[in-house]
């Protein structure tokens, strides 16, 4: 497959780039954090224009800096011996498992012939299966564009509801569903999503908070589970299925498991591992065996027990191009920190003047963050660009470090919702035709505020429960 790769735009990224890091007389600040500054800013600018591949833009970035003497290739890669990002490549190993041997989509099936004999059923089986998947699955785009879109679609499809013709019977409405949970789900653990560990990465190296996968899940559990229940009834009122009869979903699921056969001994076996994976990530505090070690404990059981072969870990270009960019990324994060800029940064926020209440400065700037995300197409670019100097400013303003870490991480997924660019499955879904544009807009926004008053009402009150605040 040919890659895709803009000239024109990399040039606007190079001189963009350039121009700043030769204005770095003009400022006080750091030389070689400046220099680090500015290749950052062309990387993220790339993905906003989307010139290059990710991974391309992050090299380029990285081995621009070696090569001008500002930093030593080691120190460039040395975030390659992260923990976090061999976490994620093997949360993605897992994924690839999950989907290749059907055991993702059997899961879904399984779900919507318990549940799946009304519309608010199906939708019901959709934020379950998301909810199952989530822990185990790190990449959104494969667990809603990959798995359960083209469930939904058939779903639809079965129930005479298509694009073109009668969208609003009930496609429409599970589409909605589907899009929006797979966002929630994506806020509620590190693993969900592959921006995520650079979220936590980031709070680590400016908060100072382990913002790990015990953490991650427990600040995010009580109110990821009741956006997740009543996100159905939401859209229930504002798409409303126009389907009164009860739905025959056992035979629609008969047919579609006939399709992929008898329970696989693959299958089994991985089914088996994930939940020895979400028992061990969940009681880390008893036993203090690392996230990344029981991930990758996962992938070797896999290899050894013949449920995934090591040819097919080799071919799975998504885990590593992943790896690549978000070790890159990483490194550039890091390397920020390191040489200054991210301190320099903070110290010379000292002409915004707003409230002195710490609070509320942190919920305005989050609210800011979060409807930032109409500017990206990309919720790992909206990450880069806009949350590390924004947690910064909150710090300045000595916002509580751990709200701060629980707002701008859940709101790293949840902005999502705002439009039908911001990510891989929120474009497949949109994509599928059912919901024009307007509507998915208008939708969008309402599902803002609903997020924002659950994750910053409820959310508060539960990390106080828990004494985060």
């Amino acid at each position: 497959m040919k890659e895709k790769i803009s000239i024109n735009k990399l040039f606007l990224c190079i001189a963009f780039g350039s121009i700043m890091a030769v204005s770095v007389n003009y400022t006080d600040a750091p030389i070689k954090g400046w220099y680090i500054l500015s290749v950052f800013v062309s990387v993220i600018l790339s993905f906003i224009l989307k010139a290059a591949p990710m991974s391309i833009s992050v090299l380029c970035g990285l081995f621009c800096l070696s090569f001008c003497g500002i930093i030593d290739l080691k120190e460039g890669l040395n975030a390659y011996a992260n923990s976090t990002v061999w976490l994620v490549l093997a949360a993605f190993i897992l994924a690839s498992s999950i989907i290749n041997s059907n055991l993702g989509k059997r899961i879904a099936l399984f779900l919507i012939r318990i549940f799946g004999n009304t519309p608010l059923g199906l939708a019901y089986s959709i934020c379950l299966t998301e909810l199952i998947l989530a822990p185990v699955v790190p990449s959104n785009t494969a667990r809603g564009g990959g798995i359960i879109a083209p469930i939904v679609n058939s779903l639809s499809n079965s129930l005479n509801s298509k694009a073109d013709i009668n969208p609003n019977k009930i496609g429409a409405f599970l589409i909605l569903v589907g899009s929006h949970a797979n966002l929630i789900t994506s806020a509620m653990f590190l693993t969900a999503m592959a921006a995520n560990p650079l979220m936590a990465e980031g709070i680590k190296n400016i908060l100072g908070i382990d913002f790990n996968w015990a953490i991650w899940a427990l600040g995010a559990i009580v109110p990821g589970i009741i956006s997740l229940a009543l996100l159905p009834l939401l859209i229930y009122y504002l798409q409303k299925p126009q389907i009164s009869s009860p739905i025959n979903s056992k035979q629609i699921v008969v047919e579609e498991m006939k399709k992929i056969g008898e329970t696989s001994y693959s299958e089994k076996i991985i089914g088996v591992i994930l939940i020895f994976l979400f028992l061990l990530w969940t009681s880390k505090s008893f036993h203090g065996i690392g996230t990344t070690e029981v991930a990758w404990s996962g992938v070797l059981f896999m290899l050894i027990l013949k449920a995934e072969n090591w040819k097919n870990v080799l071919n799975n270009h998504i885990a590593w191009d992943t790896f690549i960019w978000l070790g890159g990324l990483l490194s550039l994060s890091v390397l920020m920190a390191k040489y200054g800029i991210i301190e320099w940064l903070v110290s010379n926020i000292r002409n915004v003047s707003i409230s002195s209440n710490e609070l509320i400065v942190l919920l305005i700037i989050a609210i800011l963050y979060f409807y930032s995300m109409y500017l990206f197409s990309m919720l790992t670019a909206h990450i880069t660009a806009i949350a590390f100097p924004l947690m910064a400013t909150a710090l300045y303003f000595d916002a509580n470090p751990m709200i701060t870490a629980c707002l701008f991480a859940y709101f790293s997924c949840l902005c999502g919702c705002l439009s039908n660019y911001s990510t891989g499955p929120i474009i497949v879904y949109f994509g599928l035709g059912y919901v024009d544009n307007k509507k998915w807009y208008k939708t969008g926004f309402i599902v803002s505020i609903y997020h924002l008053f659950i994750w910053i009402v409820i959310g508060l009150l539960w990390w106080k429960t828990i004494g985060w605040w």
